[in-house]
C-alpha cells in the first residue's frame, strides 16, 4: 500500500513540475498567442476570425416543414439600432468555417447575419455539413437535396429572420455558387426580399420566373469563370425585357468563388484578391442604402 501511494506522490509531482514548466514558456515565449484558442487550426485564415471575433455568435434551430430543424450561424453587429438581416446562402460544400467567418464579417460591418446549414438533417444520423465528414460527401449531398425543400428552408429562414427583434423588418438575401443560384431563383419565389446579391451563381431557366422578380438583383461575377459568366448578357436581356432590375459586375481575371479564393492570398494585386476587395465594398454600398 505505501508502494502505490509514494508512486501516486511521485507522478503528482512530475505531473506538477512539467505544468509549471509549460507555463513559464509559455509566459516567457513571446511566440506564443495567447489570444489565440488552443483548437485553433488555420492561423489567420477563417476560424481564427470566428475564434478571436468580439461579436456574438450563436447557432440556432430553425424549424422546417417536416418536423426538422435547420441548424443557422448567426451573427450580431455592435450598434445602437435595430439593423437589417442579411442571410446568407453558403456554396455547395455546405456550412462551413469560411461562410461563418464571412457572416461575421457581415457582422462587423453592422448587419446581422444568418446563415443557414441546408444540409441540416441529411447526413448520416440526421446532422448537416459537419456530419458529412468531408467537402466531397457534402457536395455530393447538396445536389441531393430536392428543390422544394431547399425553398421550404429559405421561407422558413426569411420568416425567422424577418421576426427578429433585434432587426429592423428589412431582409437581404446573398449567396456564392450553389447559394448564388439559390439567391436568384428565391428572388423570383419571395416578394418581400429586399435586395438579392448574386456571387457567381447560375440564373433560373425559366424565363417566366423573371417576371415574379420585384427587388434588385446586383450580380459579382468573375471575368474567367465563363461557365456562369457567359449567361450574363442573356440574363440582362431578359430582365430589361421584363422591367427588372439586375446590375451584374465581371471582375477581370477573376475566378470562380473569387470572395473565398481572395482570402487565400494578401496580394493586393491578384485578380481573386481585388475582385474580392471590391466586391466587398460595393455590397456594404448597396446594403447601406435599403429601407
Amino acid at each position: 500500500m505505501k508502494r502505490i501511494i509514494g508512486s501516486i506522490v511521485v507522478i503528482s509531482i512530475a505531473l506538477a513540475a512539467v505544468a509549471a514548466s509549460a507555463q513559464k514558456r509559455g509566459s516567457d515565449d513571446p511566440t506564443i498567442r495567447r489570444s489565440s484558442p488552443v483548437t485553433l487550426k488555420t492561423p489567420g485564415g477563417p476560424l481564427e476570425r470566428i475564434q478571436t471575433s468580439p461579436r456574438h455568435h450563436e447557432f440556432v434551430d430553425i424549424d422546417a416543414p417536416g418536423d426538422r430543424k435547420i441548424k443557422t450561424w448567426v451573427v450580431y453587429p455592435q450598434v445602437d439600432h435595430p439593423a437589417t438581416v442579411v442571410i446568407l446562402i453558403h456554396e455547395n460544400r455546405g456550412l462551413t468555417d469560411w461562410v461563418r467567418s464571412l457572416a461575421d464579417e457581415m457582422g462587423e460591418a453592422g448587419y446581422i447575419a444568418v446563415a443557414p446549414d441546408l444540409l441540416s438533417g441529411t447526413a448520416p444520423g440526421g446532422g448537416g455539413t459537419v456530419e458529412y465528414g468531408s467537402e466531397d460527401k457534402a457536395i455530393k449531398g447538396i445536389y441531393g437535396l430536392k428543390q422544394a425543400q431547399v425553398t421550404a428552408d429559405l421561407d422558413a429562414v426569411f420568416k425567422y429572420a424577418k421576426g427578429m427583434e433585434a432587426g429592423n423588418k428589412v431582409v437581404a438575401v446573398g449567396g456564392f455558387c450553389w447559394g448564388g443560384g439559390q439567391t436568384f431563383a428565391y428572388a423570383t419565389h419571395n416578394p418581400d426580399v429586399a435586395s438579392s446579391f448574386v456571387f457567381y451563381g447560375t440564373a433560373p431557366k425559366d424565363e417566366a420566373d423573371y417576371k415574379n422578380i420585384k427587388a434588385p438583383v446586383y450580380g459579382f461575377y468573375g471575368g474567367d469563370d465563363f461557365r456562369i459568366t457567359g449567361e450574363v448578357p442573356k440574363v440582362e436581356k431578359i430582365m430589361k425585357s421584363v422591367d427588372k432590375k439586375y446590375e451584374p459586375v465581371i471582375y477581370k481575371g477573376a475566378q470562380h468563388a473569387f470572395m473565398r479564393q481572395g482570402e487565400m492570398t494578401d496580394d493586393p494585386k491578384n485578380a481573386n484578391r481585388e475582385a474580392r476587395d471590391k466586391a466587398w465594398e460595393r455590397w456594404k454600398q448597396v446594403l447601406a442604402g435599403l429601407k
